[in-house]
């Protein structure tokens, strides 16, 4: 039997990541910005080819499209798997007849592009940077967008462990015995992927002299971070299956740490707040239920309207409640309680794994609570969480 070819392999490979459909990735769309500024151009995409077309599943400057293989200047970097820096791709006799350069699609003069390449070495895309004028290669530009096409890749592999993750949980009981494997299976899948997005951000961030991109890359680091702090909690108490801990967590100030985390998709005056009081366990855990509410009344809110989201707490039969109140969409009576089954997507136009009101509902319990969800006067959702109140 044959070994199968570099196109079969790379059809499997970008079948694997399922990115040719769907919504458009956010972490996607930030990197090929980021490639775009980096290299002082306009225009950036990540480019996927199979063996019928080249697809950009993530542009800069411009609007995306699927375009035939043979007119895919990509291809040569994706044969060879070694990256290309021109400063005038009409002047180089590979691409001189080529439709991206003579004005039939574009015209591409500085032109680079980096291999996109998978753990398993199957080339499947190029991170592709361009422009309509020529400019001097430079070896700034060019490290950037090596580092920045590997974190493309990290990017797809953290996704695609997280749907692996997701796959196992359906078939998981919520035993501890079994979601104690369930933790160890997937902790080194999803902590691979983050630390090499830390360390090459980290060292990208002391290359950059712009302020912009400097910040850029600092809120990404820090977001990298947290994530990493969130998914060790998480991963160590399902390991457990104990109580966590009991610290005193200021709820407040965990409040105003998740907006912080949050202030790329919502505003802080879209957000009006009050004190939440304090809680026995642990912060990174309620923490993360916070985003997590908040997060998706800013997902799941009318399209075109900014979100009014509030957020405080008050005292319920000796017990502290905190209630996170939106004017989105809303959940129908009969739906209240499966948003909290695991895997549950109610809303197949919004992106998400299904896992989060169930992972938050399980935090709450274990910190002695309880959670759920109500219609709201006027329209929109009212998601609760009554706490015993700390001592």
């Amino acid at each position: 039997m044959s070994s199968p070819s570099s196109a079969d392999r790379r059809d499997r490979a970008i079948a694997r990541y399922d990115v040719l459909d769907g919504q458009p990735r956010r972490e996607l769309d930030s990197l090929v910005q980021l490639a775009a500024q980096v290299a002082g151009v306009p225009f950036a995409a990540v480019n996927l080819l199979d063996s019928h077309a080249q697809h950009q599943v993530a542009t800069a400057g411009f609007d995306g499209a699927d375009s035939p293989v043979d007119h895919s200047m990509c291809r040569l970097v994706v044969e060879t798997g070694s990256p290309i820096m021109l400063e005038d791709a009409g002047h180089d006799v590979r691409f001189a007849g080529n439709p991206w350069t003579t004005g039939e699609l574009a015209d591409v003069k500085y032109y680079g592009s980096h291999p996109l390449t998978t753990p398993s070495g199957v080339t499947i895309g190029t991170l592709c940077v361009f422009d309509s004028q020529s400019h001097t290669v430079t070896p700034e530009a060019a490290n950037g967008l090596a580092q920045l096409a590997d974190r493309v890749v990290d990017v797809l592999e953290l996704e695609l462990a997280s749907r692996r993750l997701s796959e196992v949980n359906a078939r998981l009981s919520t035993s501890n015995d079994r979601l104690a494997h369930f933790a160890g299976q997937v902790s080194h899948d999803l902590k691979n992927p983050l630390t090499s997005v830390s360390l090459s951000l980290e060292s990208l961030e002391l290359e950059l002299t712009d302020d912009y991109q400097v910040d850029t890359v600092a809120r990404a680091r820090r977001g990298v971070d947290r994530m990493t702090e969130m998914i060790n909690s998480l991963l160590e108490f399902a390991s457990q299956g104990d109580a966590p801990g009991e610290d005193l967590v200021d709820l407040t100030s965990e409040l105003s740490t998740a907006l912080d985390d949050l202030a790329g998709r919502v505003r802080r005056d879209l957000v009006t707040t009050g004190d939440l009081g304090f809680a026995r366990g642990d912060g990174s855990q309620l923490r993360s239920v916070l985003m997590n509410l908040i997060d998706n009344a800013v997902k799941f809110g009318h399209d075109g309207e900014e979100p009014e989201i509030e957020v405080d707490a008050h005292t319920v039969a000796g017990r502290n409640r905190i209630e996170v109140r939106d004017r989105g969409r809303g959940i129908p009576p009969e739906k209240r309680e499966r948003v909290f089954a695991p895997l549950a997507r109610l809303d197949k136009t919004v992106e998400g794994s299904g896992i989060g009101l169930a992972t938050c509902r399980r935090i709450i319990e274990a910190h002695g609570g309880t959670m759920g969800v109500v219609g709201r006067e006027g329209g929109g959702s009212t998601f609760w969480v009554e706490l015993p109140i700390a001592d």
